[in-house]
Protein backbone atom coordinates (compact mmCIF):
# COMPACT_ATOMS: atom_id res chain seq x y z
CA UNK A 1 0.00 0.00 0.00
CA UNK A 2 1.33 3.44 -0.92
CA UNK A 3 1.39 6.14 1.75
CA UNK A 4 -1.06 8.19 -0.32
CA UNK A 5 -3.70 5.47 0.05
CA UNK A 6 -3.39 5.07 3.80
CA UNK A 7 -5.48 8.14 4.73
CA UNK A 8 -8.21 6.98 2.37
CA UNK A 9 -8.19 3.55 3.98
CA UNK A 10 -8.42 5.05 7.46
CA UNK A 11 -11.24 7.32 6.31
CA UNK A 12 -13.14 4.32 4.93
CA UNK A 13 -12.84 2.45 8.24
CA UNK A 14 -13.89 5.59 10.12
CA UNK A 15 -17.00 6.01 7.97
CA UNK A 16 -17.98 2.39 8.54
CA UNK A 17 -17.58 2.86 12.30
CA UNK A 18 -19.77 5.94 12.24
CA UNK A 19 -22.43 4.19 10.17
CA UNK A 20 -22.51 1.52 12.85
CA UNK A 21 -23.14 4.02 15.66
CA UNK A 22 -26.96 4.15 15.34
CA UNK A 23 -27.04 0.35 15.23
CA UNK A 24 -25.57 -0.02 18.73
CA UNK A 25 -26.51 1.12 22.21
CA UNK A 26 -25.31 1.01 25.81
CA UNK A 27 -21.76 -0.15 26.47
CA UNK A 28 -21.26 -1.21 22.86
CA UNK A 29 -22.06 2.30 21.67
CA UNK A 30 -19.65 3.82 24.18
CA UNK A 31 -16.86 1.50 22.99
CA UNK A 32 -17.65 2.34 19.38
CA UNK A 33 -17.53 6.05 20.24
CA UNK A 34 -14.05 5.67 21.69
CA UNK A 35 -12.92 3.60 18.70
CA UNK A 36 -14.28 6.22 16.31
CA UNK A 37 -12.36 9.02 18.02
CA UNK A 38 -9.18 6.94 17.96
CA UNK A 39 -9.65 6.31 14.22
CA UNK A 40 -10.28 9.98 13.54
CA UNK A 41 -7.23 10.97 15.54
CA UNK A 42 -5.05 8.44 13.75
CA UNK A 43 -6.37 9.64 10.40
CA UNK A 44 -5.62 13.31 11.01
CA UNK A 45 -2.18 12.80 12.57
CA UNK A 46 -1.19 10.27 9.91
CA UNK A 47 -2.25 12.62 7.14
CA UNK A 48 -0.34 15.50 8.72
CA UNK A 49 2.77 13.32 8.93
CA UNK A 50 2.55 11.95 5.40
CA UNK A 51 1.60 15.20 3.70
CA UNK A 52 3.57 17.78 5.71
CA UNK A 53 6.22 15.93 7.69
CA UNK A 54 7.18 15.22 11.28
CA UNK A 55 7.23 18.85 12.43
CA UNK A 56 3.65 19.40 11.33
CA UNK A 57 2.41 16.18 12.92
CA UNK A 58 4.20 16.98 16.17
CA UNK A 59 2.82 20.53 16.16
CA UNK A 60 -0.69 19.24 15.54
CA UNK A 61 -0.44 16.90 18.52
CA UNK A 62 1.19 19.51 20.77
CA UNK A 63 -1.25 22.31 19.98
CA UNK A 64 -4.55 20.49 19.57
CA UNK A 65 -4.17 17.37 21.73
CA UNK A 66 -2.15 19.09 24.43
CA UNK A 67 -4.25 22.22 24.25
CA UNK A 68 -7.44 20.19 24.25
CA UNK A 69 -6.43 18.38 27.42
CA UNK A 70 -5.49 21.62 29.16
CA UNK A 71 -8.70 23.45 28.31
CA UNK A 72 -10.86 20.44 29.19
CA UNK A 73 -9.13 20.05 32.55
CA UNK A 74 -9.63 23.76 33.18
CA UNK A 75 -13.26 23.47 32.17
CA UNK A 76 -13.98 20.53 34.44
CA UNK A 77 -12.23 22.19 37.38
CA UNK A 78 -13.54 25.75 37.02
CA UNK A 79 -16.28 25.91 34.39
CA UNK A 80 -14.12 28.23 32.26
CA UNK A 81 -14.53 28.72 29.29
CA UNK A 82 -17.47 26.40 28.55
CA UNK A 83 -19.60 26.41 31.67
CA UNK A 84 -19.81 23.87 34.49
CA UNK A 85 -19.83 20.25 33.36
CA UNK A 86 -18.62 16.80 34.32
CA UNK A 87 -17.82 13.59 32.46
CA UNK A 88 -19.34 10.25 33.29
CA UNK A 89 -17.15 7.17 33.38
CA UNK A 90 -18.39 5.69 30.10
CA UNK A 91 -15.61 7.00 27.86
CA UNK A 92 -12.75 5.27 29.63
CA UNK A 93 -9.87 6.34 31.86
CA UNK A 94 -9.57 9.97 32.95
CA UNK A 95 -6.78 12.41 33.63
CA UNK A 96 -7.67 15.47 35.70
CA UNK A 97 -11.33 14.55 35.34
CA UNK A 98 -11.11 14.35 31.53
CA UNK A 99 -11.44 11.06 29.62
CA UNK A 100 -8.17 10.52 27.75
CA UNK A 101 -10.08 10.14 24.49
CA UNK A 102 -11.53 13.68 24.63
CA UNK A 103 -8.38 15.66 23.67
CA UNK A 104 -7.98 13.35 20.68
CA UNK A 105 -11.31 14.56 19.34
CA UNK A 106 -10.00 18.13 19.20
CA UNK A 107 -7.17 16.96 16.96
CA UNK A 108 -9.40 14.77 14.82
CA UNK A 109 -11.47 17.72 13.56
CA UNK A 110 -8.97 20.56 13.99
CA UNK A 111 -6.80 19.29 11.14
CA UNK A 112 -9.50 19.04 8.42
CA UNK A 113 -10.98 22.36 9.58
CA UNK A 114 -7.57 23.99 9.23
CA UNK A 115 -6.94 22.53 5.78
CA UNK A 116 -10.41 23.55 4.60
CA UNK A 117 -9.69 27.14 5.68
CA UNK A 118 -6.30 27.00 3.92
CA UNK A 119 -8.06 25.90 0.75
CA UNK A 120 -10.60 28.71 0.98
CA UNK A 121 -8.66 31.74 2.25
CA UNK A 122 -5.35 33.52 2.11
CA UNK A 123 -3.01 33.62 5.13
CA UNK A 124 -4.09 36.01 7.84
CA UNK A 125 -6.79 36.60 10.45
CA UNK A 126 -9.59 35.53 8.11
CA UNK A 127 -8.01 32.09 7.73
CA UNK A 128 -7.60 31.71 11.48
CA UNK A 129 -11.18 32.78 12.12
CA UNK A 130 -12.63 30.51 9.43
CA UNK A 131 -10.68 27.51 10.68
CA UNK A 132 -11.89 28.21 14.21
CA UNK A 133 -15.49 28.44 13.03
CA UNK A 134 -15.00 25.23 11.06
CA UNK A 135 -13.94 23.40 14.20
CA UNK A 136 -16.39 25.00 16.62
CA UNK A 137 -19.34 24.41 14.28
CA UNK A 138 -18.86 20.67 14.71
CA UNK A 139 -19.72 20.96 18.39
CA UNK A 140 -23.30 21.88 17.59
CA UNK A 141 -23.60 18.26 16.52
CA UNK A 142 -21.18 16.74 19.01
CA UNK A 143 -22.34 18.12 22.33
CA UNK A 144 -26.09 17.41 22.02
CA UNK A 145 -25.32 13.88 20.80
CA UNK A 146 -22.89 13.06 23.60
CA UNK A 147 -25.06 14.62 26.31
CA UNK A 148 -28.02 12.59 25.06
CA UNK A 149 -25.90 9.46 25.52
CA UNK A 150 -24.95 10.47 29.07
CA UNK A 151 -21.22 10.80 28.38
CA UNK A 152 -21.18 14.20 30.09
CA UNK A 153 -23.69 16.60 31.62
CA UNK A 154 -24.00 20.31 32.38
CA UNK A 155 -24.59 21.83 35.79
CA UNK A 156 -26.74 24.64 34.42
CA UNK A 157 -27.65 24.28 30.73
CA UNK A 158 -29.25 27.73 30.47
CA UNK A 159 -29.54 29.73 28.36
CA UNK A 160 -29.67 27.10 25.62
CA UNK A 161 -30.40 27.09 21.91
CA UNK A 162 -34.05 26.47 20.99
CA UNK A 163 -34.67 22.74 20.75
CA UNK A 164 -31.36 21.82 22.44
CA UNK A 165 -32.16 22.35 26.13
CA UNK A 166 -29.36 20.29 27.69
CA UNK A 167 -26.34 22.27 26.42
CA UNK A 168 -25.69 25.92 27.38
CA UNK A 169 -24.87 28.57 24.81
CA UNK A 170 -21.73 29.30 26.84
CA UNK A 171 -20.34 25.96 25.69
CA UNK A 172 -20.52 26.90 22.01
CA UNK A 173 -19.01 30.32 22.68
CA UNK A 174 -16.20 28.69 24.64
CA UNK A 175 -15.59 26.28 21.79
CA UNK A 176 -15.40 29.14 19.30
CA UNK A 177 -13.01 31.15 21.45
CA UNK A 178 -10.68 28.23 22.07
CA UNK A 179 -10.89 26.90 18.52
CA UNK A 180 -9.73 30.25 17.14
CA UNK A 181 -6.90 30.27 19.68
CA UNK A 182 -5.81 26.79 18.60
CA UNK A 183 -5.79 27.80 14.96
CA UNK A 184 -3.83 30.96 15.74
CA UNK A 185 -1.17 28.77 17.38
CA UNK A 186 -1.13 25.91 14.89
CA UNK A 187 0.23 27.84 11.92
CA UNK A 188 3.26 29.40 13.65
CA UNK A 189 4.14 26.21 15.55
CA UNK A 190 3.77 23.92 12.53
CA UNK A 191 5.68 26.17 10.15
CA UNK A 192 5.33 27.10 6.50
CA UNK A 193 4.27 23.63 5.36
CA UNK A 194 0.75 24.11 6.71
CA UNK A 195 0.16 27.40 4.94
CA UNK A 196 -0.61 26.10 1.46
CA UNK A 197 -3.05 23.54 0.12
CA UNK A 198 -1.50 20.30 -1.11
CA UNK A 199 -2.36 17.73 -3.72
CA UNK A 200 -2.72 15.10 -0.97
CA UNK A 201 -5.32 16.97 1.08
CA UNK A 202 -8.39 15.41 -0.59
CA UNK A 203 -8.96 12.87 2.23
CA UNK A 204 -9.26 15.69 4.75
CA UNK A 205 -11.70 17.60 2.58
CA UNK A 206 -13.71 14.39 2.28
CA UNK A 207 -13.55 13.91 6.06
CA UNK A 208 -14.90 17.40 6.70
CA UNK A 209 -17.72 17.11 4.19
CA UNK A 210 -18.63 13.58 5.33
CA UNK A 211 -18.73 14.76 8.94
CA UNK A 212 -21.07 17.55 7.93
CA UNK A 213 -23.48 15.52 5.79
CA UNK A 214 -23.30 12.38 7.94
CA UNK A 215 -24.01 14.35 11.11
CA UNK A 216 -27.02 16.10 9.60
CA UNK A 217 -28.45 12.78 8.46
CA UNK A 218 -27.71 10.96 11.71
CA UNK A 219 -29.21 13.62 13.96
CA UNK A 220 -32.26 14.25 11.78
CA UNK A 221 -33.14 10.63 10.99
CA UNK A 222 -31.46 8.10 13.27
CA UNK A 223 -30.75 9.80 16.62
CA UNK A 224 -33.95 11.77 17.15
CA UNK A 225 -32.15 15.10 17.46
CA UNK A 226 -33.71 17.29 14.76
CA UNK A 227 -32.89 20.60 16.42
CA UNK A 228 -29.18 19.85 16.68
CA UNK A 229 -29.31 18.63 13.08
CA UNK A 230 -30.55 22.08 12.07
CA UNK A 231 -28.17 24.10 14.25
CA UNK A 232 -25.18 21.99 13.27
CA UNK A 233 -26.13 22.21 9.61
CA UNK A 234 -26.17 26.01 9.80
CA UNK A 235 -22.91 26.29 11.72
CA UNK A 236 -20.75 23.86 9.74
CA UNK A 237 -22.16 25.13 6.44
CA UNK A 238 -20.04 28.27 6.88
CA UNK A 239 -17.04 26.14 5.89
CA UNK A 240 -18.59 23.03 4.33
CA UNK A 241 -20.64 25.00 1.80
CA UNK A 242 -17.80 27.05 0.27
CA UNK A 243 -15.50 24.03 0.41
CA UNK A 244 -17.95 21.87 -1.53
CA UNK A 245 -18.46 24.61 -4.13
CA UNK A 246 -14.72 25.19 -4.52
CA UNK A 247 -13.98 21.51 -4.98
CA UNK A 248 -16.86 21.08 -7.43
CA UNK A 249 -15.58 23.97 -9.54
CA UNK A 250 -12.07 22.58 -9.51
CA UNK A 251 -13.34 19.18 -10.63
CA UNK A 252 -15.46 20.69 -13.40
CA UNK A 253 -12.57 22.72 -14.79
CA UNK A 254 -9.92 20.01 -14.48
CA UNK A 255 -10.21 18.62 -18.03
CA UNK A 256 -9.65 22.05 -19.60
CA UNK A 257 -7.28 23.90 -17.29
CA UNK A 258 -4.51 23.06 -14.90
CA UNK A 259 -5.75 24.27 -11.53
CA UNK A 260 -3.26 24.17 -8.66
CA UNK A 261 -4.34 22.25 -5.59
Amino acid sequence: MTSGRLPWLLLGVLVLAQIGYPLTDGAARARLTVATVLLGYLLSVTHALLSRGARTAAALVLVTTGGGLLVEALGVATGIPFGGYAYSGELGPKLAGVPLVIPLAWTWMAWPAWLAAVRLTRPGPARTALAGVGLAGWDLFLDPQMVAEGYWSWQDPTPALPGVPDVPVSNYLGWLLFAVLLMALLGPVAGRAVGTAGTRDAPMYALYLWTYLGSVLAHAVFLGLPASAAWGALAMAVVAGPLAVTLARRRRHRPNTAVPA
